[in-house]
């Protein structure tokens, strides 16, 4: 299980950049803009600007490369799925026939599958990036001053907000607990390594006791948070005000109208 280690999303990188001072909110539009506009393309000239974008952003948000990139490893096997799926149809000229499966393989399947494995790539980068430059508490409260139109219509955006940072903000917490439970089993005799069939069962011996811990966590933080007042359908202030800056408003006109210019070239 060394993808534990892996994986930072939900973890918080302190640092002193431009990206680490930009409002959360403006972080949050300019990634959904750019999640959008991936979506909308399949041309390798766009996700060259996205790429690039990208880098950009590791520069200024002065994040080591290798925190960042290394959440690309648990999430290996979904790109060889999805990269196998797209070679099985698709038109163009037929590069290879596997003669058993009776599957063609053409030029246009294999940029295409490409595309899409690169694609997930680049967004799961994205979001680690906006979660190692912003604080979970700027999360809440961007995701809460972002939706508070939504109270009108009685929807509970305040608890809403708190929901999606709590969720992120345990997804460290369990991998860490995860980690060392299989270290604890480990050093009990338990073995993790075999093949597909056997892994599997080894698991059962990690994965009772992470759901046990995992709901003793919540419990835990449930009775902390009533410690603290915190009560359910009630207005909450901030400590820190958040307020759009120029910079704000210039990364989300740049993102926009470049990603815009992307997709149209």
């Amino acid at each position: 299980m060394t993808f534990v280690q892996d994986i930072t999303l939900g973890q918080f990188y302190p640092a002193e950049s431009p990206v680490h001072r930009l409002d959360p909110r403006s972080k949050l539009i300019a990634m959904l803009l750019i999640m959008m506009f991936l979506m909308m393309t399949t041309k390798v000239p766009a996700y060259s600007f996205f790429t690039a974008t990208l880098i950009l952003s590791i520069f200024f948000a002065r994040l080591p490369l290798g925190l960042v990139l290394r959440n690309l490893k648990p999430f290996l096997w979904l790109f060889i799925l999805t990269f196998f799926l797209n070679l099985t149809y698709g038109t163009g000229q037929v590069l290879w026939t596997l003669p058993f499966l009776h599957f063609r393989i053409t030029d246009q399947a294999l940029v295409r599958a490409g595309i899409y494995s690169f694609r997930i790539g680049l967004m799961i980068v994205y979001a680690a990036v906006f979660t190692l430059t912003t604080s979970p508490m700027d999360i809440t409260d961007g995701l809460a001053r972002l939706f508070a139109p939504l109270k009108r219509f009685k929807i509970p955006v305040q608890e809403f907000a708190m929901m999606m940072t709590v969720a992120i903000r345990f997804i460290p917490l369990l991998l860490e607990e995860a980690d060392r439970i299989k270290k604890a089993q480990t050093a009990r005799g338990a073995h993790f390594e075999g093949n597909i069939v056997q892994r599997i069962r080894s698991l059962i011996p990690l994965i009772i006791p992470l759901f046990i811990s995992a709901f003793r966590k919540a419990d835990d933080l449930a009775l902390a948070m009533e410690a603290r007042c915190y009560r359910i359908g009630k207005e909450r202030t901030s400590f820190n005000q958040l307020q759009f800056g120029i910079a704000d408003y210039s990364v989300i006109l740049a993102i926009a109208l470049l990603g815009g210019m992307a997709l149209a070239i």
